[in-house]
């Protein structure tokens, strides 16, 4: 019976091992309804309307895990690439005009298997 409790342990290691990397729980189309209303701004200039900054904030909080922000990331060089006319500046600055601080660059070329939660 002294064998029980190695062969116990044996598994719960190989199942902790055998579970797979943690998924995002966020969807493309989340992240492009939640900064629809950022879009006038990022391709005209112009004011910035309040409902963008509520939508940037709010996609941040959800993003809360790294494979979370690597979809978001993702996601927003897709939705990116499908919007003509999109000022670089204005997006990559977007998040410091919102009152946040993003710890990678947010550009085109950002590579998504770089971000982490890390600060």
């Amino acid at each position: 019976m002294a064998f029980a409790p190695k062969i116990i342990t044996c598994l719960i290691v190989l199942t902790v091992y055998m579970i797979p990397p943690a998924e995002s729980t966020i969807q493309c189309g989340t992240v492009t309804s939640t900064l629809a209303q950022c879009v006038s701004y990022l391709v005209n200039s112009g004011p910035l309307p309040s409902a963008c900054c509520v939508g940037v904030k709010s996609l941040y909080q959800m993003a809360q895990t790294t494979a979370d922000r690597k979809q978001v990331c993702e996601c927003l060089k897709v939705a990116g690439r499908e919007i003509k006319g999109l000022n670089t500046g204005l997006v990559a600055s977007l998040p410091t005009t919102c009152g946040l601080s993003i710890p990678y660059p947010i550009s085109f070329s950002t590579n998504c298997d770089n971000i982490s939660t890390a600060v």
